[in-house]
């Protein structure tokens, strides 16, 4: 059967059936199955060849995290979409090498934005193309608002802010609150030029326009969505980052008068 060859995971009846049911409806789909549970999936990929598994999170014996972890160390292991309640498992999901992360109720729409993700990262993968490259893990975060998906970029942020358990994201066009603990998210984008300028900020050194000083004496780094406060002890690394950067011209376009 042409399409993708499709395994949906998940312990709950009726959310299996629709997201199979839907996946069914979606142009390009060839065979889905389905398996109520880690182990049972482990069961029917090994016995045959498996596209993407479209994954629930919690689950009873083994989640989907743990699930996901083994299907990584597979020789051609299968693409990897969560299916979730869940959004506070993003920063994992992608960190162990899934294409997306879907939150239940799945949509038509956002299911058919998650394959295409899909077929062009097995078709970087293919037979008769150079090996994918790894997936770069939350260049761009879900947020949910009033039901829908929006995906704020990575290079759109500019700062952003702990507040308990959640961030907020702060670009030029306003703020996004997202579940993920900043650990995390510095973990993911300081490759990308992120830094951490305070127990609660987390800075982007090319989105700097100047470095000022407050009322109190204290240093602010200045950036077009707003002023950042920057601790006494990462002053020193940031001044030489910025000076760094200067040197490169790592500086964001965007972001200059």
């Amino acid at each position: 059967m042409s399409g993708l060859r499709v395994l949906v995971v998940d312990d709950v009846e009726p959310a299996r059936d629709e997201l199979r049911r839907l996946l069914l409806e979606s142009p390009g789909v060839g065979d889905v199955a389905t398996a109520p549970g880690a182990v049972e999936a482990l069961r029917q990929i090994q016995a045959g060849p498996v596209d993407v598994v479209f994954l629930d999170v919690s689950m009873p014996a083994m989640d989907g995290m743990e699930l996901a972890s083994l299907l990584a160390r597979m020789t051609d292991p299968p693409v990897v979409v969560f299916v979730t309640a869940f959004e506070e498992h993003a920063a994992s999901a992608y960190g162990i090498g899934a294409v997306d992360y879907l939150l239940k109720p799945v949509g038509a729409e956002r299911l058919a934005a998650a394959l295409d993700r899909v077929r062009r990262f097995t078709a970087a993968g293919g037979p008769d193309q150079p090996p994918a490259e790894p997936v770069d893990a939350l260049a761009a975060v879900p947020v949910e608002l009033g039901g829908r998906t929006r995906f704020v970029r990575r290079d759109d942020v500019r700062f952003v802010e702990a507040q308990g358990d959640y961030v907020r994201l702060h670009t030029p066009t306003g703020g996004h609150l997202v579940r993920i603990p900043i650990s995390r998210l510095e973990e993911h984008w300081t490759p990308a030029g992120f830094v951490r300028v305070h127990r609660s900020y987390l800075l982007a050194v090319g989105a700097v326009r100047e470095l000022r000083s407050d009322v109190s004496g204290g240093l602010l780094a200045h950036t077009d969505a707003g002023d950042v406060p920057v601790s006494r002890r990462h002053a020193r690394d940031l001044r030489e980052l910025l000076l760094e950067a200067a040197t490169r011209g790592d500086f964001d376009p965007r972001t200059r008068r």
